[in-house]
């Protein structure tokens, strides 16, 4: 537990994720002891934590290289390792679910436009990842425009629709509207 108390701490004085598993392993901590502090200390539940970790303890935690901890705080974090998770309602849920028909529709995705989108999920970001869908294009051969644009539009008018909506949703919706109208 002293790693995670000293993770909180190192946190609560503004340190990035990164920056604090940086510090702590540079203190002589190992590599995977030292992420799973700082996970915890993000309050990221244990079972995911441990999920998160395994899914990286190969490629970065399980030799590193001396004089290497900036740059593996940096990459668990730019993984995702150290997104804190926060739990959508029913609007945020079927947001989320129009997104998925959109991505199916969409008839592949790049894997780190699908990398970004899961982080924002689980981040609750759902603002990005709609920008982001909507700045996108169904593939022309194994997309289905017709549907891509249906969800998107479905997806904006939620979002439009919940308090304090971004000002890009609506400029955005306006678009995805356009899009499904001429593809109907």
């Amino acid at each position: 537990m002293h790693l995670v108390t000293l993770a909180r701490h190192t946190l609560s004085r503004g340190a990035t994720p990164a920056a604090t598993y940086a510090l702590i392993a540079r203190l002589g901590h190992q590599p995977l002891p030292v992420a799973r502090a700082v996970c915890l200390a993000l309050a990221i539940p244990p079972a995911e934590a441990t999920r998160r970790l395994a899914d990286c303890y190969d490629a970065l935690l399980a030799d590193p290289r001396p004089d290497s901890e900036a740059d593996t705080g940096e990459l668990l974090e730019a993984l995702g390792v150290f997104d804190v998770p926060v739990p959508l309602d029913a609007t945020g849920l079927a947001v989320v679910d129009h997104f998925l028909t959109a991505v199916d529709a969409m008839g592949g995705i790049r894997p780190g436009h699908q990398h970004g989108l899961q982080r924002w999920f689980t981040t609750g970001n759902l603002t990005a990842a709609y920008l982001s869908l909507a700045a996108a294009q169904p593939l022309p051969r194994t997309g289905d425009p017709a549907r891509y644009w249906t969800a998107l539009t479905a997806a904006g008018e939620l979002l439009a629709a919940g308090p304090a909506p971004d000002a890009r949703i609506k400029y955005a919706l306006t678009h995805c509207r356009t899009q499904a109208a001429a593809h109907t």
